[in-house]
């Protein structure tokens, strides 16, 4: 790939807005085939607030707990509590940055991704968006709320700020779980708590772009 070739397919991936990536990570799932752009638009945005909220709440707690002189400051925004973390490879095959796994608690770091990461942040000029060393703190603190997802009340908060409806009776109205809503809301999350420039969505789309010759040879 020439030097101008590649500038040209970093503005275009640049030009896309956090939110649209975010709906179109929506669009790509089977339950949501068919589904107005508008109305997954709006699920990206309200995850994205949702996510970003989590973040603005994890610093505030972890900063007054620090100030307040806690021989044991929990709550790390990035690496959350009590998660453990391993370092492989084998990300690229997946798609993947990291994935959390519930039992033990684990996040799984893929090196070579984060690698490839900072390589095309490189190539790209996006360091002013994410600087050195943020792309593997980004995995980390994306991972870290999924786990707070998965044991704690912040998915039901979730659910509601969605407004999902699966069934009415009545006044009685059931929310539904909106797929994908918890992972925009994870790259929100990252992507405040680490001072991004940009939503990690940007790397997962060049990640995909980088890839995708390589599969057609």
């Amino acid at each position: 790939m020439s030097p101008l070739t590649a500038a040209r397919g970093a503005a275009g991936l640049a030009a896309v807005d956090d939110i649209e990536y975010g709906a179109r990570f929506l669009g790509t799932l089977s339950l949501h085939e068919g589904r107005d752009p508008a109305l997954l638009r709006h699920w990206a945005a309200v995850a994205a607030e949702f996510g970003a909220a989590l973040a603005g709440d994890a610093r505030a707690a972890h900063a007054g707990a620090a100030n307040a002189g806690a021989d044991s400051v929990q709550g790390d925004p990035v690496r959350g509590d009590s998660v453990r973390v391993v370092e492989s490879t084998g990300g690229l095959e997946r798609g993947l940055l990291a994935r959390y796994t519930s039992r033990p608690p684990t996040i799984e770091l893929y090196t070579d991704s984060v690698d490839a990461a900072e390589r095309l942040v490189r190539a790209h000029g996006w360091r002013e968006w994410f600087p050195a060393g943020s792309v593997r703190a980004a995995a980390l603190a994306h991972e870290a709320v999924h786990e707070r997802l998965h044991h704690g009340s912040e998915r039901a908060v979730l659910k509601q700020a969605l407004g999902h409806t699966a069934l009415r009776l009545g006044r009685l109205r059931v929310l539904a779980h909106v797929a994908g809503a918890e992972e925009l809301a994870a790259h929100a999350y990252a992507q405040s708590v680490c001072g991004l420039g940009r939503s990690p969505l940007l790397l997962s789309a060049a990640l995909a772009a980088s890839a995708a010759p390589a599969r057609e040879k």
